[in-house]
């Protein structure tokens, strides 16, 4: 349970890391809020929010219960994980390539 709950946290600190890196971006860079891609990254940035509301938490409180099946929540936290990191490096490529969308 604690390695689990580790890698939980890890993840959701890599998230600070990109959000910090991705405001420096802006700030210290040519780029204004409104360049397309950096509008692509903060609305994955709020679907992961709303994402990691919904998902992390309630699981790991499950864990805690009585009776609970922790084969089946360790395995919806390893799919929400990975649906995170995913959404992390989405964010990342945005940051990255800086795609011209419009």
């Amino acid at each position: 349970m604690a390695l689990l709950k580790s890698v939980v946290r890890l993840s959701k600190h890599a998230g600070h890391v990109l959000i910090g890196t991705g405001v420096l971006l802006v700030i210290l860079g040519p780029w204004t809020w409104k360049t397309p891609w950096i509008v692509g990254t903060l609305a994955l940035l709020f679907a992961s929010l709303f994402f990691l509301a919904r998902a992390f938490s309630p699981t790991l409180r499950k864990f805690a219960e009585e009776g609970a099946d922790k084969i089946e929540l360790s395995a919806k936290l390893k799919r929400t994980i990975w649906t995170y990191i995913i959404l992390l490096m989405s964010m990342l490529w945005f940051m990255v390539v800086k795609p011209n969308l419009w």
